[in-house]
């Protein structure tokens, strides 16, 4: 068990700009010596991130007019409603992300996961078995599961995935209470707790950090972090960076 009274930064950003949220990700995984970050937000208006690998083409039937940016971190579409995402940004050899990458999942899932069996979900990794959330074909994340998903009544309600580079790593996640049109049959939080909100499940996470050790403070972000945040905004949903043709 990990139990380090270490300092982190702690961000809120409740209903932001899709493209701003993936610049600021972007800033603070290349922010050399800076504490690790924990970060929460929303999206507003909701939007379609396609993961780093995806081809436009591919998903763009689908976003049928919704904002779209493309994440650093690989995986499917992620809908960005009905949800909670966070960041993790720090450097490698924290003992977070410390050793084995599958590790480092495993302890991330699993923090969420005792937050969210307090809920009254069961949450667990996937593993070998099977979740009839998945659809073949489908281009959307939460259609898709891996052996390190959470899930809970059948069907996946995490994702995350990692993006590695000089010596830091930033991992996103998606947290479903609800699903949406683009993400029929995913595991949801509302139906077992019923007024649940972005913020209150944010609350809880932060909660379960401290009572690990991990000693959290409302943060600023250096000079160029905001910097490249703001200036780097607009290229996440750019016609470059979507590759669109």
């Amino acid at each position: 068990m990990l139990r380090l009274r270490t300092p982190w930064r702690l961000f809120h950003h409740w209903d932001g700009e899709p493209g701003f949220h993936m610049a600021l990700d972007e800033a603070l995984l290349l922010s050399q010596g800076a504490p690790p970050t924990l970060r929460f937000y929303t999206w507003k208006p909701d939007a379609l991130s396609l993961g780093y690998f995806q081809r436009y083409e591919e998903v763009a039937p689908a976003a049928r007019g919704l904002s779209m940016v493309r994440r650093l971190t690989g995986g499917g579409a992620i809908h960005h409603v009905h949800e909670l995402t966070f960041s993790i940004a720090c450097d490698q050899d924290h003992p977070l992300y410390r050793g084995e990458v599958r590790a480092s999942y495993e302890r991330v899932h699993g923090l969420l996961a005792d937050v969210l069996a307090e809920l009254g979900v069961e949450p667990h990794l996937r593993g070998d078995g099977k979740v009839h959330s998945d659809s073949p074909g489908s281009v959307m994340c939460f259609h898709e599961s891996t052996d390190l998903d959470l899930c809970w009544n059948g069907a996946k309600g995490v994702g995350s995935a990692q993006r590695r580079t000089q010596g830091r790593v930033l991992h996103h996640g998606s947290i479903k209470l609800a699903g949406s049109d683009w993400e029929t049959g995913v595991a949801e939080l509302l139906p077992t707790a019923p007024g649940l909100t972005p913020q209150d499940l944010a609350q809880r996470i932060e909660r379960r950090f401290e009572s690990l050790g991990f000693a959290l403070e409302d943060g600023e972000l250096s000079t160029e972090e905001e910097r490249r945040s703001r200036g780097r905004a607009s290229f996440f949903g750019s016609q470059e960076f979507l590759g669109r043709r």
